[in-house]
């Protein structure tokens, strides 16, 4: 499936979603945001699909808003809510459907690109990467989860200066900080790396790797008590899947699973 700006390719369990505007670092306008939102849609619909591999075409992941559209607008605020009500219905689907997410980076992830990786249950970087928010260096506030994400994922004292001081992580500075899972050595594939870990994740227990990221975000608001009900339920519930009975199964015979989704 592919539109102008982003393609959708799905295969070995895999939705492979391409940000797809290289000429312009992959920066997302109105366009490139209606069309993350209904691949991740169709991402989440599709049972084939048991994982989501996001990566961008050119010699950037993506370099975060498109300034240039920005700079076109009569009605800059009008045009910012729609854009980001497309970019965070995306993320929604991204962030809580079953099939993890994994991001692989190459040049530059800022802005509404960094929040995708934070975002994403795995993300791998080729050592060349950097990282910036970058939004208050133009006047603007962060947007595609970022400021939900990167304090969970790197602290807030990171965070703020990530925001305030808009400084650039590299690849090793991004692993140290928790912003990405892996740097891959110059001259590797990033793309392969990455799809190689999506393949690893979509023949796992989907349904459960769906309970595991919903949990994970809810521990957050949750008291003590209503978290571990959220996991009695999640865990009984996983209890009665037909992954779970292979995965016992496994065990006991000292094979490896094989898990079907269900």
């Amino acid at each position: 499936m592919t539109w102008d700006v982003l393609q959708l390719d799905i295969g070995d369990g895999v939705g492979h979603i391409t940000l797809d505007r290289p000429d312009r670092g992959n920066a997302i306008d109105l366009d490139l945001a209606r069309a993350l939102m209904e691949a991740a849609r169709r991402c989440e619909d599709d049972p084939a699909v048991r994982a989501v591999l996001i990566t961008g075409a050119g010699p950037r992941f993506c370099v975060g808003g498109d300034l240039r559209s920005f700079a076109e607008q009569d009605d800059l605020p009008s045009h910012l809510l729609e854009i980001t009500g497309y970019l965070h219905a995306a993320i929604s689907h991204l962030a809580r459907m079953d099939p993890p997410v994994v991001v692989g980076v190459h040049g530059a992830a800022a802005g509404a690109g960094l929040s995708l990786v934070a975002m994403a249950d795995a993300a791998v970087a080729d050592s060349g990467a950097r990282f910036r928010v970058g939004y208050t260096a133009i006047g603007l506030t962060p947007d595609g989860s970022s400021t939900f994400f990167l304090p969970r994922v790197v602290g807030l004292r990171r965070a703020q200066r990530l925001m305030f001081m808009n400084e650039a992580l590299s690849a090793e500075e991004a692993l140290e900080w928790g912003v990405i899972t892996e740097v891959v050595e110059e001259g590797a594939d990033v793309g392969a790396r990455a799809r190689q870990l999506a393949e690893y994740l979509a023949v796992g227990p989907t349904r459960a790797f769906g309970s595991v990221k919903r949990l994970l975000l809810s521990s957050w608001s949750n008291e003590l008590e209503a978290q571990l009900e959220e996991e009695s339920q999640a865990i009984a519930a996983a209890g009665g899947t037909a992954d779970a009975a292979e995965g016992i199964l496994a065990f006991f015979e000292r094979r490896d699973p094989e898990f079907g989704g269900r």
